[in-house]
């Protein structure tokens, strides 16, 4: 069984290179414009929460009634984005522990990752490589994501709980040097 997939697009960016948008037009994913449709169960990525998406979360993805949903907004406007949908909506928010952006934009840094390498990543995550391999796939540099990330999304994917998860992070990744400490 495959994970659903929706994404929240915000409308905060050129349509011609969003990922969600192109995505949605592939018929990967299910695109939103309004709050209002999204699905009333699952989980949110929003990488604000401060609650990485860890196997204790995997069963909601993969049950009958939860779906995962990305908030597609600029990373420009995040912190005025995410307060708003995040009023507007019952959806569990999470977090994706680090992992390095392969798209053009923001190639190599990290954790700014395009709506779907955030999406495929928690496909990932919760065991639908083929799923997340697919989603990747409709872009040239999808592929190049997986290799990038491999390493760490092996890691992550076998991490028995979030916990687990926010301490490989220290082994893939100088936190405090991201930080600027």
């Amino acid at each position: 069984m495959s994970v659903r997939v929706h994404s929240l697009w915000l409308a905060q960016d050129d349509p011609k290179k969003n990922t969600a948008v192109l995505s949605a037009k592939r018929g990967d994913l299910t695109l939103h414009k309004r709050v209002s449709t999204l699905p009333k169960k699952g989980i949110i990525l929003e990488p604000l929460c401060g609650k990485i998406l860890g196997p204790e979360d995997h069963g909601i993805l993969n049950h009958k009634a939860g779906s995962l949903v990305a908030l597609d907004c600029s990373w420009k406007q995040i912190e005025s984005s995410v307060a708003s949908v995040m009023r507007q909506t019952r959806l569990k928010p999470r977090m994706l522990p680090l992992l390095l952006a392969a798209n053009p934009v923001n190639w190599g840094k990290p954790g700014k990752l395009s709506t779907i390498e955030a999406l495929a990543s928690a496909i990932y995550l919760a065991g639908h490589k083929a799923q997340a391999k697919h989603l990747l796939g409709g872009f040239r540099w999808g592929e190049r994501f997986i290799e990038l990330n491999y390493e760490p999304l092996e890691e992550y994917a076998a991490a028995k709980s979030s916990k687990e998860l926010v301490d490989l992070q220290f082994e893939f990744f100088d936190i405090d040097h991201l930080r600027g400490e």
